[in-house]
């Protein structure tokens, strides 16, 4: 542990170094978009920069980890010891607020959304999302859903199955019975970041709640110790029962990859996996197909991406100009064509997009907007490293009881548990 931190703490003093002597001739931009369909989307967007602005070195300070697992420790060790990156990833709610609004880490963005006339492409909700006392502190790229079970079309119409516009909890497991019989995987997981077996976990108490429910777990209206997040906890359980036996040696990708080749069959995960499965040469509806998560009909799981501007920033005029960028609508288009998920912006133009996120972008529209707890939106870091602790010990217990408690008692510490 010792060496990484030597390490880390060399490499960001070479970083400083070369800040100093090469002020507003680059700019550093952090995030954990590492996958095949990531890196591409997030290289439309620096070429996007670089064909403006020629003469200035980007430097891509991408971290693997999905969800910013591994990045995020290393963005906070930065931050605190005074070395932020120009400008990072993060998310919406919590996240933003906590961890970088309030520690005072950010700079607003107020005179680049008048600027660029951001206040009527982006809705009032959204600016409001990411905003404090009506300053706005990240420029959103995108919106992923991620309440999204994918299935291989293929495989399940070699087994005479065909599925819906919906699909219940309960014709699930049913499905899953008859793969499991005939010696097919019916579930895929790479779930070597916990985070990733915790979307499927999510989307199931968002499809056992509903969403005002499911909202009132995040406002004390309802307890973790409810019958109904008992019964979340169990249906989850017993989805487990149906992964793949090398889901903890795979990475969520590889489990898409997985997925594109047959190996498995449905995979509860936000539509990232869209870009994935488009990058394996997948042809919507007819080799992979989708439906909400099964109960979470009508809401939309939303997590976004967007961009900050540090505090001090070393190159901050330049990060201005990649922020504005990323705020114009045809970089918006290019980048979530590829990333799998739909513009930030409003005025995006609809055709360029195939059959799901055109779905996505209705679903979007028509439905109730709810926040991840798993991406950071809707409770504070240290509940969301709780609930991943308590996942990685159910996988392997799958205590109900207990993890219920768990949740139930981390909730209250962390000031939003009834």
């Amino acid at each position: 542990m010792r060496f990484w931190y030597l390490l880390l703490i060399l490499l960001l003093s070479a970083c400083q170094t070369e800040d100093q002597t090469d002020s507003n001739h680059q700019i550093e931009i952090f995030t954990w978009w590492t996958s095949g369909s990531e890196a591409a989307a997030l290289q439309s967007v620096i070429d996007a920069y670089q064909t403006q602005y020629p003469d200035v070195k980007v430097i891509n300070a991408s971290i693997a980890g999905g969800g910013g697992s591994a990045a995020r420790p290393v963005l906070q060790t930065r931050l605190v010891g005074g070395i932020p990156p120009d400008t990072w990833q993060t998310h919406h709610g919590a996240e933003l607020m906590g961890q970088y609004i309030n520690p005072g880490f950010v700079t607003s963005m107020k005179d680049l959304y008048e600027s660029e006339g951001w206040y009527e492409v982006f809705s009032p909700s959204l600016i409001n999302m990411v905003s404090k006392d009506d300053e706005p502190y990240l420029i959103v790229l995108n919106l992923h859903r991620s309440n999204t079970l994918w299935f291989n079309k293929l495989v399940l119409s070699e087994h005479g199955i065909v599925i819906g516009e919906t699909l219940s909890i309960e014709t699930l497991f049913e499905i899953a019975e008859q793969l499991s019989r005939a010696g097919v995987t019916p579930m895929c997981m790479g779930d070597t970041g916990i985070w990733a077996t915790g979307i499927m976990f999510e989307n199931t108490l968002l499809g056992t709640l509903g969403p005002d429910r499911y909202l009132g777990l995040w406002n004390g209206s309802t307890h973790f110790m409810d019958p109904a997040v008992m019964q979340a906890i169990t249906t989850y359980g017993r989805l487990l029962d149906y992964l793949n036996n090398d889901h903890a040696a795979l990475s969520w990708d590889q489990a898409a990859d997985k997925m594109a080749r047959g190996d498995c069959v449905f995979y509860s995960m936000g539509d990232w996996a869209y870009g994935e499965f488009k990058r394996d040469g997948l042809v919507e509806n007819i080799d992979f197909g989708w439906v909400a998560h099964p109960g979470s009909e009508g809401t939309h799981l939303m997590v976004t991406d967007g961009f900050t501007l540090a505090k001090d920033a070393p190159n901050a005029d330049v990060t201005r100009d990649m922020l504005r960028i990323m705020g114009e609508r045809e970089v918006q288009e290019n980048f979530n064509l590829i990333k799998g998920s739909i513009c930030a912006r409003t005025d995006c133009d609809r055709s360029r997009f195939g059959p799901y996120l055109q779905w996505a972008m209705d679903e979007y529209a028509n439905g109730v907007a709810v926040p991840t707890v798993i991406h950071g939106s809707a409770a504070p870091a240290d509940f969301q490293q709780a609930l991943n602790d308590a996942l990685t010990d159910f996988v392997v217990r799958r205590d109900v009881a207990s993890f219920a408690e768990t949740l139930a008692r981390e909730a209250q510490m962390s000031g939003f548990g009834s």
